[in-house]
């Protein structure tokens, strides 16, 4: 029996819950290890500074939730401010990944270090090496996280692909894909770097730009920002896009009314969001054939709507599945209908990503396996953009931003 979204959510906050607790004691008892006299007022002191980090945040968006619900209105919104950001929100979700960064690592270590001490029992001499690791990692990860964080937000990363299939075409051979995801304008992806991104998407040199969806984050303050600065790039074939969660929530209580004036910002700049359709575009005498299918947290697609899209008859020399989530069925029915390539973005490929021994951890695992990179079936190829903008948390940590170009070829 597979374990709910909402249990694994759960576990998920009990172990951010641990790691703050066990961040916190141990932390303490390495400063007494190595710094005995170190008075204990200063230590209740620090400990209370590092309490008041990690709970500020979340302490301030109970209580404003709270007065929402009493005031009676019906959208709520953290402040919309730099002193906020930089006074409580910035310095909450730094130390939260601190803290989980240095406790996964530290974890492993400690396991080796119990080993040890059941087989020496050299105890006093151990502990302090114990505490002396901590500590180093504690610095390290006090360096590394905000540092990193600075540049998974400045830097861009464009990642080729070659598809190769064969009998393609020679009027599709070197035909370029640019593929981007989750744009999510608002206050943090501002007309800045939405510049820089779309400056690069552009340098690929595009014959076709296909987008899987969130052309913003909330609020309709940056839809026709988001629509704008997408409707300055240059591709002979066109732009198209299919419809993401976030395009359904400039308006929380009205995502009809949303939906719409994003696409009609977007059609504006000669760019589609196509919610559930097919379309087919003519390269000289090849066709690539495009299915878009809206699979969102707002609108689940009904079987018999997959299975009209993906039945048709055309021959296609390419056929590309567009959506915005990594789903399963939605593999399973794109593998099964024949198609090349399926297209998809909405994990921000991981976004919060720990460093671990062989393997990366993300809170984004608990919805899905596929976080990032590219994935076959079959022969079928899904690729999972990692995309340019932020959700929940205003923060990217070992998740650089990404433009992908996939470049078609015969041979």
């Amino acid at each position: 029996m597979s374990v709910s979204f909402a249990v694994k959510v759960f576990i998920v906050l009990l172990l951010v819950g641990f790691a703050e607790y066990y961040f916190l004691k141990k932390t303490v008892k390495s400063i007494k290890t190595l710094f005995p006299v170190t008075g204990e007022r200063k230590l209740k002191l620090w400990k209370n500074v590092l309490l008041l980090i990690l709970n500020a945040f979340p302490v301030s968006m109970i209580l404003l939730i709270i007065y929402t619900v009493l005031s009676g209105s019906r959208e709520f919104y953290p402040p919309q401010n730099t002193v906020f950001d930089y006074l409580i929100m910035y310095p909450f979700w730094i130390g939260m990944l601190i803290v989980i960064q240095t406790t996964l690592i530290f974890l492993i270590i400690k396991l080796i270090i119990t080993i040890i001490k059941i087989f020496t029992g050299t105890l006093q001499k151990i502990n302090k090496i114990e505490a002396g690791i901590f500590l180093f990692l504690l610095v390290v990860f006090t360096v590394y996280v905000p540092l990193r964080v600075i540049y998974d937000y400045k830097t861009v990363e464009v990642r080729k692909i070659t598809f190769t299939k064969e009998n393609l075409p020679a009027a599709l051979d070197g035909f370029k894909i640019t593929f981007i995801s989750d744009i999510q304008a608002d206050r943090y992806t501002d007309e800045k770097r939405l510049g820089k991104f779309i400056n690069l998407v552009n340098k690929t040199n595009p014959d076709l730009v296909l987008v899987a969806g969130d052309m913003i984050t909330n609020t309709p303050d940056y839809i026709e920002t988001s629509a704008e600065f997408l409707g300055k790039v240059k591709s002979p074939y066109g732009i198209y896009s299919c419809v993401g969660d976030h395009d359904n929530w400039a308006y929380r209580f009205d995502t009809e009314r949303s939906l719409r004036e994003v696409e009609a910002a977007l059609a504006k700049h000669n760019i589609s969001m196509i919610d559930n359709g097919r379309i087919k575009i003519n390269v000289d005498t090849a066709i690539i054939g495009i299915t878009f299918a809206t699979n969102t947290y707002v609108e689940k697609i009904k079987p018999e709507m997959l299975a009209g899209l993906t039945n048709d008859s055309t021959k296609y020399d390419l056929k590309i599945f567009l959506t915005h989530q990594p789903r399963q069925f939605l593999i399973d029915a794109a593998q099964k209908a024949g198609y090349d390539l399926y297209l998809c973005g909405h994990t921000h490929g991981g976004q919060m990503t720990f460093l671990f021994p062989f393997f990366n951890i993300s809170p984004t695992q608990v919805e899905t396996p596929y976080m990032r990179g590219n994935f076959k079936f079959g022969k079928m190829l899904m690729i999972v953009t990692r995309g340019l903008g932020m959700s929940l948390a205003p923060v990217r940590y070992n998740s650089t931003p990404e433009i992908t170009v996939i470049v078609l070829s015969n041979r």
